[in-house]
């Protein structure tokens, strides 16, 4: 979220994949071609299927009616504890707000490529424009262009990467971000609940939470069998929420019981995922779930994701209620901006990253 820049990263070409399309429709550069055990072929399952996904009406936990509440939370555990995903319908916020969003987050990706390279993600960080997470000459790529951008505290924006093109770019992403901002907290609250602790707990823990949003685009590919829009991973914050573009390709899948499964959009709904972060305060019992993209031969595909975790200076581990005598401690304490920076530094390789949080048992020494 915060620039890390790592002056000594060196990564190589990198073909920027909408070009790419434009120009070479049918070729696959080898740094896009996975192996095999990597193919989006392999481990797919039509069973469970996405319906199974669970969905969480988010009018029925702030509705004010008590029973309305008692079921949506017990919902929301087990969306939580069995899947790490769910999606969110009745969210409150305004439909008109998403599709602004989507349209200026397409424009955006439609500029031609000297406008977009403006706003350059540098190596070793996490802003702008590009593709994050290549840290070396000869790692596989992702068949995707991102832009992203630290929003809050304001301290960690890079006021040169925000475009002032398309119009209103900016000051949509503002108005969307507040938004999804208090979205966030009202799930965490909520979620909070869910675990028998105070609504608040998560909120006063936080301290100024850090919030940034990251656009990917994923243009057609005439092998999706070969590539990956974007590579296996959990997420580092503690919650994300993901607007898929509305008539997009299915792209989305999460693992479940070692089979990827697509997550099919429900209109005007949003993703949400459970990030590392939680599973720390958890102690495990809600668990950050690997998830990947996979690509299509004919449709593009866009999608808009928040990240939503804690300031940079909190020290974060499993909340003492949820850990007893009977119950082992998996996660070590440690200082948030030490694991956003080690996350942010690090390839995307499942849920590798949460190894920096985890206790060794002793058998293992």
């Amino acid at each position: 979220m915060a620039p890390i820049p790592i002056s000594s990263v060196k990564v190589g070409h990198i073909d920027d994949v909408q070009e790419l399309r434009k120009t070479k429709p049918t070729i696959i550069p080898e740094r896009f071609v996975r192996d095999k055990t990597e193919r989006p072929t392999s481990l797919t399952a039509p069973i469970p299927s996405s319906s199974d996904i669970p969905t969480i009406n988010f009018s029925k936990l702030s509705s004010g009616n008590t029973d309305d509440l008692r079921t949506e939370i017990s919902q929301l555990a087990t969306a939580c504890k069995e899947w790490g995903f769910f999606q969110v319908v009745n969210h409150g916020i305004d439909l008109s707000l998403l599709e602004s969003i989507e349209k200026v987050a397409q424009g955006f990706f439609m500029l031609p490529l000297a406008e977009k390279q403006k706003y350059p993600m540098a190596p070793g960080t996490v802003q702008g424009y590009g593709q994050a997470f290549v840290l070396s000459e000869d790692q596989k790529l992702d068949w995707c262009n991102m832009f992203a951008l630290g929003v809050e505290p304001k301290f960690i924006r890079n006021p040169s990467l925000w475009p002032t093109n398309p119009e209103k770019f900016s000051e949509t992403v503002e108005v969307y971000s507040k938004e999804v901002r208090k979205l966030c907290q009202n799930l965490l609250k909520y979620i909070a609940m869910s675990l028998g602790l105070k609504g608040d707990i998560f909120e006063k823990m936080f301290g100024e939470a850090v919030q940034a949003i990251r656009m990917n685009y994923y243009p057609p590919c005439s092998r999706p069998d070969l590539v990956l829009g974007l590579s296996p991973h959990s997420d580092g914050s503690a919650l994300t929420v993901l607007q898929q573009g509305k008539d997009n390709s299915v792209g989305l899948q999460i693992l479940k019981d070692d089979r990827w499964v697509p997550v099919q959009p429900i209109p005007n709904a949003l993703v949400i995922n459970i990030g590392d972060t939680i599973e720390v305060l958890t102690n495990g019992i809600y668990k950050s779930v690997e998830h990947r993209a996979v690509t299509h031969k004919v449709k593009d595909r866009l999608s808009i994701v928040t990240f939503y975790a804690p300031s940079y200076e909190v020290e974060l581990g499993p909340v003492q209620e949820l850990v007893d005598e009977n119950t082992t401690c998996k996660y070590r304490r440690y200082n948030h901006g030490e694991y956003s920076k080690h996350y942010v530094t690090n390839k995307l390789q499942g849920k590798k990253t949460l190894e920096f949080a985890k206790i060794q048992s002793k058998s293992s020494n």
